[in-house]
């Protein structure tokens, strides 16, 4: 099992750029695929970015290509989503999530699939 500790939300201006980070503790974060998901107000929550364990392989939702990066540190535990060009539409509350199962594309994108969730941090992006 493992835990998840969000940090770096908060309001930004559109078209500015803001970091979100994601700490875990427990052991064996080297082999835990990470990812972002988002939950604007009376919205689903949807699927933003994933990384692989290694870190050779990411997912992104359409709507964020070129403008979010997901990365990870794998000796600090720490997954990170930079993101950049923040419009009005990003706002919502994001959250990081782990799981060991084996990654794909599809998969990456399925709430249900993710075992492990941080609590949320919320990201409010003003016109």
């Amino acid at each position: 099992q493992v835990q998840l500790v969000e940090s770096g939300g908060g309001l930004v201006q559109a078209g500015g750029s803001l970091r979100l980070s994601c700490a875990a503790s427990g052991r064996a974060f080297g082999r835990y695929h990470m990812a972002w998901f988002r939950q604007a107000p009376g919205k689903e929550r949807d699927f933003v970015a994933a990384i692989s364990w290694s870190g050779g392989s990411a997912y992104y939702a359409d709507s964020v290509k070129g403008r979010f990066t997901i990365s990870r540190d794998n000796p600090q535990s720490t997954v990170y989503l930079q993101m950049n060009s923040l419009k009005p539409e990003d706002t919502a509350v994001y959250y990081c999530a782990a799981d060991e199962k084996l990654l794909s594309r599809t998969t990456a994108t399925m709430v249900s699939w993710w075992a492990y969730w941080a609590k949320g941090t919320l990201v409010t992006v003003s016109s």
